[in-house]
Parts: C-alpha cells; sequence; structure tokens
C-alpha cells in the first residue's frame, strides 16, 4: 500500500423481517403520539391540538392514500424494531398483504 491509501473497512449485516402491506391517507403520518405527550394533562391536551390541526389539513386538501410497507424484526441485541417504507400511490403487485423483508445494514467511515 502506498502512503494515503487505506484498506476500507466495512461490517455488514443482514436481518430477515416480516413486512405488512397496507394503506395511510397522505398527511397523517404526522400524527405522532410521543411518550413526553403523556407526561401531563396539559402535554396531552397539545398533543389532542396538533392531531386535530393534522386532521383538518387532511380533510381540506382531500384524501390521498399512500402504500407503505410497516416491516418488524429484531435487531442483534434482541430488542424489536419497526420501520415504514414509502411505496408509492399504487399498490405494489404482491399476491398476500404479508410478506417477507431483508435489512441489510452496512457500517463503513467516510472517507473524505
Amino acid at each position: 500500500m502506498s502512503e494515503g491509501e487505506h484498506e476500507k473497512t466495512k461490517v455488514i449485516k443482514i436481518f430477515e423481517a416480516q413486512a405488512k402491506i397496507g394503506e395511510i391517507i397522505q398527511g397523517l403520518q404526522n400524527i405522532i403520539l410521543r411518550p413526553e405527550d403523556l407526561s401531563s394533562p396539559v402535554s396531552f391536551q397539545m398533543a389532542i391540538s396538533r392531531i386535530m390541526d393534522a386532521l383538518m389539513k387532511s380533510v381540506e386538501e382531500g384524501p390521498k392514500k399512500r402504500y407503505v410497507a410497516e416491516i418488524r424484526f429484531t435487531d442483534s441485541l434482541g430488542n424489536p424494531v419497526v420501520i415504514a417504507v414509502d411505496l408509492g400511490e399504487t399498490l405494489p403487485p404482491f399476491s398476500k398483504r404479508e410478506i417477507k423483508a431483508r435489512i441489510l445494514i452496512e457500517l463503513f467511515e467516510d472517507q473524505d
């Protein structure tokens, strides 16, 4: 190896997962109830107001369906992980709504 050259190191981990395809109404994906929203009655009321605002905006703009895949797997430490993948406005050509997913994690150093 010449000076300045470094061997690139990377770690790859692949997880097998379960995925469920479903529909959401665009705009409603912003409705999130966080643990801190339940910390006091005032926090809860503010969360309800935020949710109502999002619902009203969604009604004003008209319903637009989007398809998403909810993907569930267990990480290397045994923790449950749930992620979502936006599949667009048309239903993907799968024969079932419950399918398999493969998650690839690649760890590497950024070489600037």
